[in-house]
């Protein structure tokens, strides 16, 4: 079968090519697609220049959902709606897949979803009720990034979680403190963050603090980074002054260069730190049976949605993700035409 891939040739330069798939697995169409930081920091060029050199070109993006066309095995139906999985096991190991080195990604290691048709294993997808919110729904990955560490944290948390801090007040910061909150009903959330006008967003949780404004004598037991780049390391700076001893420090932030971190407090409080990335099957499926049974989470979710983009051209994708470069907070979503 005929597909077109449109792919990223060079920093801010797309185009069109021709490849052929094999009716095998689940062919899926695009419908709705998610601009991540990863993205724009192909599309920018903005990662190294050996990075650029080896990955392009590449067609970006690895958050989105589509319909299911055709399925050799009959598992999912044509019409199905699903979320696409970018995580891409590669034979047999003892860690976690997402964490695996022989694990590929889409958007990063081959091709994202920016293509008319994507072909994928029947395990690489998972069915989404035909009621949710497509525009939210498009960024379910991001979602199970946050959910997974949750996860991860309550397996490894030794201390009581009275006090939960969530430092960053962007995309993944928001949905952090929304699934701490819906896990943890019965503790504080708390969110540090530098703009006034994202925290003014956070209205489910308990406590917003500007980072240079924190009160003296506050103190949490467990910490949730979601800063990410240089401005990370002031955030674990102030992590490691304000929790208890023996709490855990989970890092979700991204930073292209290494990040100082005062290891002589960390062995001091007995902290654990604990690195959190990207996600597997049970995330995405642990994700779509929380919002089936809380969809007023939708209602909190639907505030990232800061832009929709109709996708016919490559020039709507180049606009798109120009659009999207201005935004400081929020998703763009592409509503995937091609």
């Amino acid at each position: 079968m005929i597909n077109i891939v449109y792919r990223l040739k060079s920093p801010k330069f797309f185009e069109e090519s021709i490849d052929e798939i094999e009716l095998d697995g689940v062919i899926v169409r695009p419908t709705y697609l998610s601009i991540c930081q990863a993205d724009q920091r192909y599309y920018q060029g903005s990662r190294p220049a050996e990075v650029l050199e080896k990955k392009l070109p590449m067609a970006l993006i690895h958050e989105g959902i589509g319909v299911v066309i055709h399925d050799n095995s009959n598992r999912y139906l044509p019409g199905d709606n699903v979320v696409m999985i970018p995580n891409t096991p590669a034979g047999e190991d003892v860690c976690r897949a997402n964490y695996s080195y022989n694990s590929r990604f889409r958007g990063s290691g081959f091709d994202g979803f920016t293509s008319d048709l994507i072909k994928m294993e029947n395990d690489r997808v998972v069915k989404i009720p035909d009621n949710f919110d497509f525009h939210v729904a498009a960024f379910i990955e991001l979602i199970t990034v946050a959910y997974q560490g949750i996860v991860r944290f309550s397996q490894l948390a030794i201390t009581p979680n009275d006090k939960l801090g969530v430092w960053g007040d962007g995309n993944l910061g928001f949905i952090t403190a929304l699934l701490l909150k819906e896990k943890f009903p019965q503790s504080k959330v708390v969110v540090f963050g530098k703009h006034l006008e994202n925290l003014n967003l956070f209205s489910f949780v308990d406590e917003t603090y500007q980072i240079h404004n924190v009160p003296d004598e506050l103190v949490i037991d467990h910490a949730f980074e979601c800063v990410g780049s240089s401005a990370s390391q002031s955030a674990i700076e102030q992590i490691i002054d304000l929790i208890n001893p023996q709490g855990t420090i989970n890092l979700f932030g991204v930073s292209e260069y290494p990040v100082p971190i005062n290891t002589r407090m960390v062995l001091e409080k007995g902290l654990t730190i604990q690195g959190n990335s990207r996600s597997e099957r049970e995330d995405f499926e642990g994700v779509v049976e929380t919002l089936k049974q809380n969809p007023q989470l939708f209602e909190h979710l639907e505030k990232l949605v800061t832009n929709v983009c109709e996708i016919n051209s490559l020039n709507d994708l180049k606009e798109a993700f120009d659009k999207d470069y201005i935004s400081h907070f929020g998703k763009t979503i592409l509503k995937w035409n091609k």
